[in-house]
This record gives structure tokens, sequence and C-alpha cells, in this order.
């Protein structure tokens, strides 16, 4: 018996009775077929939408800024023509545009750069006071924010009225008009943009700022790193993203500010002024009927957005490849 139960032990481990490997589970398929299209799919009633508010104007002004379009065209007193390139070279011919253009480029820094430093500095704050201080001045800030720019530009005016505003009588200004000089008048602009503007920086970066780890922060303060230090190396590192995020937005709605500088300065200031691009191109557009000269202004500033967002788009993902 012992000698057939050990005869039979080989047996039982031979190659042919051995059991066979447990079978690999089946690879999940990336997804039935055509399911490429799905995303595509739910994306296809945005699409429709943002094709008929964005694609047919954008279409509409690129076709008028190369043709002949002016009252006489509208009103259909004359045949309309196409005049290709003549349009933009017209327009890049008058010194008038690229001064314009200058402006509109400082301007538009200024107000990022103020925008920023506003509301980063009142982000910091929020992590720094209580509660009730805390609600109150994000109540302020959204307050702001939630404010027409028509509305705004028009409170900004009266507070700063030679005859009537608050502002002046307590600066001890007396009749000094801020809207009268091409840089006061910038410069109350300036300030209107960035009292609508901050609080969408100060929101975003308060949030970035209390989803970084209070250990690192804290491991920090201990090592003996002052506020600044802290600041410098770590918190604006980890923020760098919503950074990025909220500048190129600051950008694209500060480079293209129209309701302000038009309320402001009763339609670009004294003698033009105060024009920035929008501005520039109503004017050429509905003031002088240079319809096709309107839109050529309009194609050159779409061109330089586009080019931000691009700058933008490769930075998301320069970002996402480093994580």
């Amino acid at each position: 018996m012992t000698h057939q139960a050990t005869a039979a032990g080989p047996a039982a481990v031979s190659p042919k009775t051995a059991p066979a490997p447990a079978a690999k589970p089946p690879r999940k398929r990336s997804g039935r077929k055509g399911g490429r299209w799905t995303p595509w799919l739910y994306l296809l009633p945005a699409l429709v939408v943002l094709a008929a508010l964005l694609v047919y104007p954008i279409y509409q002004l690129g076709l008028i800024s190369f043709l002949e379009y002016t009252q006489a065209q509208v009103s259909g007193g004359e045949p309309t023509t196409f005049k290709g390139l003549g349009n933009y070279r017209e327009l890049f011919a008058d010194s008038q545009f690229w001064q314009v253009l200058f402006a509109t480029v400082l301007f538009a820094a200024a107000c990022v750069i103020s925008t920023l430093i506003v509301g980063c500095v009142l982000a910091v704050l929020l992590t720094r006071i209580r509660a009730v201080p805390r609600l109150a001045l994000m109540m302020a800030a959204l307050g702001a924010w939630a404010t027409p720019a028509i509305t705004g530009s028009t409170v900004w005016v009266f507070l700063f009225d030679p005859d009537y505003g608050p502002v002046n009588r307590l600066l001890g200004l007396g009749d000094f008009s801020w809207t009268y000089e091409r840089y006061s008048a910038f410069a109350l602009v300036l300030f209107e943009v960035v009292w609508c503007s901050f609080p969408f920086v100060m929101v975003t970066v308060y949030a970035g700022i209390k989803a970084i780890p209070t250990e690192v922060l804290e491991a920090a303060s201990l090592d003996g790193a002052s506020q600044w230090k802290i600041w410098r190396s770590i918190t604006a590192p980890m923020l760098r993203p919503i950074l990025v995020v909220v500048t190129i937005q600051s950008i694209i709605w500060d480079f293209k500010v129209f309701t302000q500088i038009y309320v402001m300065t009763n339609g670009g200031g004294i003698a033009g002024q105060n024009l920035v691009l929008n501005v520039y191109a109503y004017q050429k557009a509905f003031a002088s009927s240079q319809y096709s000269l309107g839109s050529a202004i309009g194609i050159v500033m779409l061109l330089i957005l586009l080019t931000v967002t691009l700058v933008y788009l490769r930075l998301l993902r320069r970002q996402g490849e480093e994580l």
C-alpha cells in the first residue's frame, strides 16, 4: 500500500495531470464600438449654441473687414465691393491705430497687475482674519463683482465728480476734474476696473490657499521662515496653476474693456486721448460709418486674444506634464 501510494505521487504531479494555470481576466475594451464619439455627442448641443453665437458673427466680421462697407452700402445706395487687405493696409498705415494699440496694452497691463496684487493680498488677508470679518469682506467683494459695469462706472463718475463728488472734498482737491487729463482719466478707469475685477482673483486664490496642506506651511513657519518667504517659496509655486488662470482671464477681460472707458470718459476722452481698441473700433464703425475698418480692428483684437489663449493653453499643458 505504501509503495502504491508512493508510486502514485509522481503521477499526481506529472505535467499531464497538473492543474492548468489560472486564466488571465479578459482585458477590458476601451469602449463599445464608436465609443470615441460619445463625448462629442454630449458636447454637440453646446457646440451648436457656440457655433450660432460665435462662429457666424466672427465669419460676418471677417467678411465685412474685406469689403467696402460704409453707410452707403448699408442703405443699398452703392454696391458692395471687395477690397481684400485694403482695409488692413489702411488701418496699419494710421498712426492713431498704433497709438491706441500701445495705450490699450499699457492700460490692460496696469489693470492686470493691479488686480492681481489687490486680489492676492486680500486672499491672504482672508486666511488671517476671523469668520465674521471674513464673511463681511467676502460679501462686499461679491457685491462689487455682481454690480453691472455701467452702474459701477456711473457711481464712480459721481464719486469723483469735481462739483458734487465726495472724494475731491475728502482729499481737498477742490474742482479738480479727473476726466480732463489723460492720465488721471485712465487712473480713474483703472480704479473702477480693479474694483469690479479683484473679487474673482481674491476668491479663486483664497480657495487655492485653503487647498494647500497646513502641515507644509506650519513646517516652514517652525523653521523660522517669514511670511513673505513662505509666500514666495511655498504658496506662490503651489498656486501657480491658479495664478496662470486668473492672469490670462484678467488679460482677456482688461484688454477688451469698453463700458468703463466709454461711460467714464464720455466716449474716449477729450480729442480721443483715452481711446482703447474696443472704443476705437466702435467709433470707426458707428460714429464714422466705416464698418469695414471697425471690423478689421475687431479681427486684430480677436487674433491678439487668440494668441494669448494659445499661450495660456500651452502653459497649462506644460504644467500638466510637469505634474
